[in-house]
């Protein structure tokens, strides 16, 4: 069983940055993919960034454009998003996850097995 936490969530005025962080324990981290995405009132669950065991990393550029980027740390097993340029729009529940991958980003929901319970971000203008 995988699971995961993430932390670094908040209130944060637009045009301010957040850094969430994400542990994963049960399995080991560097067999992986990781991703976050994001889930605002009413919408759907929304892909942000992945990122291979290896350091490929995919973004939703439309929706991210240059002011997120995603890393991870294997001998932490964490993954983070650094947040920058805060939106207003960027506000929703943050949600990290996980799927068994070799070399692989992936960038719809039913894609991955592991979830964790979110982190809440609020942006205000």
């Amino acid at each position: 069983q995988v699971q995961l936490v993430e932390s670094g969530g908040g209130l944060v005025q637009a045009g301010g940055s957040l850094r969430l962080s994400c542990a994963v324990r049960g399995r080991a981290f560097s067999s992986l993919t990781m991703g976050w995405f994001r889930q605002a009132p009413g919408k759907e669950r929304e892909f942000v960034a992945s990122m291979t065991r290896t350091g490929d990393s995919l973004y939703n550029q439309d929706a991210v454009k240059g002011r997120f980027t995603i890393s991870r740390d294997n001998a932490k097993n964490t993954v983070s998003l650094q947040m920058n340029s805060l939106k207003p729009e960027d506000t929703a529940v943050y949600h990290c996850a996980a799927r068994a991958s070799l070399l692989s980003n992936y960038d719809r929901p039913d894609d991955y097995d592991y979830w964790g319970q979110g982190t809440q971000v609020t942006v205000f203008s």
